[in-house]
């Protein structure tokens, strides 16, 4: 289950009343933001709400193009994830007592400057706060939740007792209606409210798109062509014995041929329309790695692979896929995450010059999932690849243990993506999130991989504010292709005609390219339990390391899990938006955790049995 966090019982506010009326100030363009400003009452939507941006309302480009607005206006709500950004001129967070996010813990205090609460259950929100790093003048403030904030609920944001580097009080907005609240008004600088998007909202195109498909599909197996089967000597490959390709026939739910830049086919204009097959189909590419341990008497394990950024499924081929394959009797097939694959990289780039493009990203990562489910399926289903001599031995028997049943095992962009197709998968329910976290907004900035990227918007869109708009903004629509949209549902309270699933969660300390401050977000919101000791002493300069993460009591354990390891030659990221890059935070470990033979086995015996077992000796890992 979730964790649910107490409330405090502070005298800065009564949590007794009905509702509580905020001002929204009228700043300069968006901020702050998210706020619900930018919506309109539709009795249409789940939240009475739809966002509704004008149409030279969002940031513009060099060549004063605006961000079309049009996709962000199909949305009930703002990000789950959302960072929360507001203008304070001469801040200082440390004067001010602003949680840092070594510190989260101290944003629930009493005295805390900044309050974000949840008006339904009247519990305050933990987060952690941080100017942007990025602007040399005028910095943003950046309020990050620390937990996802809940679906289809109106928070509210309250800046409080801010102070500049003189140890001043800033003076700001006077919302007189917080009196209600009990908050001394005098001290306030600014306040305001904003809804997040409901559970429909962010995952309902994908839920339908899965329902249509695999409606039509019934209890056949999925269409799919072999293209090439080579067998390997064991001079040539000591762990695969017989690699397969092919493509598998998908539904397709995009317009045109499928390709980058194409978007999701609506039947209807509305901005409640969920997506519709045009009635075409794509060939979705698979790649698949028969181990030599697998026999007839001994069929290999079926998993699914989730490549890394930008990456292919041949990422199947790296030594410590291979390594585990043949280690422990598993076949892994993969397909690309088309929106994120290598063949969509000329496209991805230039959405950072012109944005009113990055819709087709998150909408060819929602076909993603649905070319993963299918390839499952045809790997599970009685007439799929079990049939197929390319999957059988001489005699004609199957080297596949259909019987054992479906498993996910991703790494990177892999664990990212692999958290919302987990939570809407049917065919499995145990999936390994190798180097994982949510929330691209968060994630970008503090990974080294988005160096060249941040070049272009900085050439496009080269205001710093507007910058931290457009991360907000993009968080909106990717919450439909990562996990940020899904992960509320991810471990309980399942999806429409779901199961449930249990998670497990590997994260390398230190990592230079996805954030381990994003991974401990998804496991308080997912309520994984921690391994610990997580760290040795002098690891972590974090007050209180892994705040909100309930710990691992007695192995083995049954339940979703976040295990950290530390390659003991990288060191602690940046306490901001900047990522670890430079001789200071050591060697990236991005790739240790996947390469150690204990994780292998912890990972092997997580998806077969479902326990999580101490691989680690009682201690920190490695």
């Amino acid at each position: 289950m979730r964790r649910r966090l107490p409330l405090l019982a502070v005298s800065v506010l009564i949590l007794a009343v009905p509702s509580v009326a905020v001002a929204h100030p009228v700043e300069a363009g968006l901020l702050p933001f998210p706020s619900n400003r930018f919506t309109v009452p539709d009795r249409t939507s789940p939240t009475g709400l739809r966002v509704r941006f004008g149409a030279s309302a969002l940031p513009a480009n060099v060549a004063g193009k605006h961000i079309d607005p049009a996709e962000w206006n199909r949305q009930d709500g703002f990000s789950p994830g959302t960072p929360i950004l507001a203008q304070v001129p001469d801040l200082d967070p440390v004067a001010s007592g602003i949680a840092p996010v070594t510190d989260i813990g101290r944003s629930l205090a009493p005295d805390a400057p900044i309050v974000l609460l949840n008006t339904r259950t009247w519990e305050r929100t933990p987060y952690w706060a941080e100017l942007d790093a990025h602007a040399t003048s005028r910095p943003l403030l950046i309020v990050r939740p620390a937990v996802a904030l809940r679906e289809a609920t109106r928070y509210v944001v309250v800046l409080r007792g801010l102070r500049d580097h003189h140890g001043t009080l800033i003076r700001g907005h006077s919302p007189v209606d917080l009196r209600r609240a009990r908050i001394d008004t005098r001290e306030v600088y600014l306040a305001w409210d904003f809804t997040v998007a409901s559970a429909a909202g962010l995952t309902g195109r994908v839920l339908r798109m899965r329902d249509d498909a695999f409606a039509r599909l019934g209890k056949r197996a999925p269409a799919f062509t072999v293209s090439q089967v080579t067998s390997f000597t064991a001079e040539q490959d000591a762990r695969i014995a017989r690699q397969v390709r092919g493509t598998v026939t998908v539904p397709s739910y995009l317009t045109g041929d499928g390709g980058p830049g194409s978007r999701l086919h609506y039947g209807s204009s509305a901005p409640g329309a969920l997506p519709t097959s045009p009635g075409g189909s794509l060939a979705a590419d698979f790649v698949c790695n028969i181990p030599r341990s697998a026999s007839a008497s001994r069929p290999a394990h079926l998993s699914l692979y989730g490549h890394g950024l930008l990456g292919a499924p041949t990422e199947i081929n790296a030594g410590n896929v291979k390594d585990m394959s043949q280690a422990y009797d598993f076949m892994f097939c993969a397909t690309s995450w088309i929106g994120l694959s290598s063949a969509d990289i000329p496209f991805v780039a230039q959405t950072w010059t012109d944005l009113s493009t990055f819709p087709a990203v998150p909408d060819r990562l929602q076909q993603s999932f649905l070319n993963f489910l299918f390839l499952g399926r045809v790997m599970l289903a009685p007439g799929g690849f079990a049939a197929n001599p390319a999957f059988q031995d001489a005699d004609g028997r199957s080297l596949l243990d259909r019987a054992g049943g479906m498993h996910y095992d991703g790494n990177s962009q892999g664990g990212i993506n692999g958290g919302a197709l987990t939570a809407i998968a049917q065919d499995w329910t145990r999936s390994v999130l190798g180097v994982t976290g949510m929330n691209y907004s968060t994630l970008l900035q503090r990974s080294v991989d988005f160096a060249p990227f941040q070049q272009l918007m900085d050439q496009s869109y080269p205001d710093k504010t507007d910058q931290q708009l457009i991360l907000a903004l993009i968080q909106m629509l990717w919450d439909r292709g990562e996990a940020n949209g899904y992960a509320q549902h991810l471990t309980s309270s399942p999806l429409p005609h779901t199961p449930v699933h249990q998670v497990l969660m590997h994260v390398a300390f230190g990592d230079h390219q996805v954030s381990p401050a994003a991974a401990q977000v998804q496991a308080r919101t997912i309520g994984a339990r921690l391994h610990t000791p997580a760290l040795a002493p002098g690891w972590s300069d974090e007050a209180q390391p892994f705040w909100g993460i309930r710990q691992i009591q007695k192995y083995p354990y049954r339940g979703s899990a976040l295990v950290v390891w530390n390659s003991g030659q990288a060191f602690a990221p940046p306490p901001t938006n900047l990522a670890p890059s430079g001789p200071e935070f050591g060697t990236d470990p991005h790739e240790f955790p996947r390469a150690q033979p204990e994780a292998q086995q912890q990972k092997a015996t997580f998806l077969l049995t479902g326990k999580v077992v101490d691989v680690c000796s009682g201690g920190p890992c490695p």
